[in-house]
């Protein structure tokens, strides 16, 4: 049975219990890390989710008027409207710098296909590409059972094409740990026209596992993320194909 399907059968369920009020600490400005070592929760699989979508106000005009001109669109399922046109003009990536005790240095992202290896060096892994901002958006799996390996990892937000607009997309990151609680990191700073945002970075400090709150915007690419944090990796300019698109 693979990583996959024991995740999905056993820890997933798990991960998602309890509410907000409960069940979830929040990284701020004035609350910026936390200790997973001290949770203990620096072991098995930490599940790294983003998600977004765009406000109401942002989808073609005002509601009120939209439902007064045609009357049935109350009856269109949210689902439905919320996938509109409108919609699909912002494509959130989520990718992973990543940096290990032995000096390997390189990036987990949907851009190029590097969607890394969860039980092999880097011990990170990318599920898939959400072009959407649908319910499940888009997953990092990270394997603490190997922390020992891991130096740092910078989890970052990009917008691939299109408008930017990080402040209208009401992003979230979520770290869901193996055991107690979520950790939530809303990306709802205004920034009009930055492309990308260092969200969190997690680092191994003398085998303690912290997690930081980052959210530092940038008006470029993984070139200025890399540039802001020392990462030293050579960029290109690169291309999704229709298949990652």
């Amino acid at each position: 049975m693979g990583f996959l399907d024991g995740l999905w059968r056993g820890r997933e369920s798990a991960f998602d219990s309890g509410n907000a009020a409960t069940n979830a600490i929040e990284l701020t400005k004035r609350h910026t890390q936390v200790s997973l070592t001290k949770q203990g929760a620096a072991s098995g699989h930490l599940r790294i989710n983003l998600s977004w979508r765009m406000r109401t106000s942002d989808l073609g005009g005002s509601q009120r008027e939209s439902l007064l001109r045609h009357p049935l669109k109350a009856l269109k399922p949210p689902e439905v409207v919320g996938h509109s046109q409108s919609m699909v003009n912002v494509d959130l990536d989520l990718g992973c710098l990543y940096e290990l005790q032995d000096g390997t240095k390189g990036v987990v992202q949907p851009l190029g296909g590097f969607l890394g290896d969860v039980n092999a060096p880097p011990y990170v892994k990318l599920s898939g590409d959400d072009r959407f901002g649908s319910g499940t958006g888009e997953t990092i799996y990270v394997n603490l059972d190997h922390r020992e390996n891991i130096k740092r990892l910078l989890v970052f937000a990009y917008i691939y094409d299109q408008t930017p607009a990080f402040d209208r997309t009401q992003a979230m990151v979520t770290l869901y740990p193996s055991s107690g609680p979520r950790i939530e990191i809303g990306l709802d700073e205004r920034h009009p026209q930055a492309r990308s945002c260092a969200v969190v970075m997690i680092e191994n400090v003398k085998n303690e596992i912290i997690v930081r709150r980052e959210v530092r915007f940038v008006y470029g690419f993984q070139a200025e993320l890399d540039r802001l944090y020392g990462w030293g990796l050579q960029w290109g300019r690169g291309y999704k194909t229709k298949a990652e698109r």
